[in-house]
């Protein structure tokens, strides 16, 4: 890709690590400033950029580039978190994060998107 969107809007937090919480993933929102890591149909405030020391970084805004499962397009989408890590689109019950899907890699199942 010739553009570039990294570090568009980008706000970064600290956040307490509360559970399965994995550099890279989404997390919600837990507890008096913990984020947890999201299971199959998680709605999810940002990503983890990293973790150590009992906190997390957490992309709350921003161009991200995330893995996702089924199948992503372009535009205005509702997004959830996925199992291992990834997002996918929300489907009927799932709880979801309103996001704006920038470009898709179909082959390696990779999206970007602005939080």
């Amino acid at each position: 890709m010739q553009v570039s969107f990294n570090g568009y809007g980008q706000q970064v937090a600290t956040f307490v690590v509360g559970d399965n919480v994995e550099a890279g993933s989404p997390v919600m929102i837990g507890p008096n400033g913990t984020v947890n890591g999201t299971a199959a149909g998680g709605d999810f405030c940002g990503i983890c950029l990293s973790k150590g020391n009992g906190y997390a970084a957490v992309q709350l805004k921003g161009y991200v580039r995330q893995s996702y499962t089924g199948t992503l397009s372009t535009g205005r989408v509702d997004l959830t978190g996925a199992a291992g890590g990834k997002v996918k689109v929300s489907g009927g019950t799932d709880k979801k994060v309103a996001v704006l899907v920038v470009d898709t890699d179909d082959t390696a199942k990779i999206c970007g998107f602005i939080l």
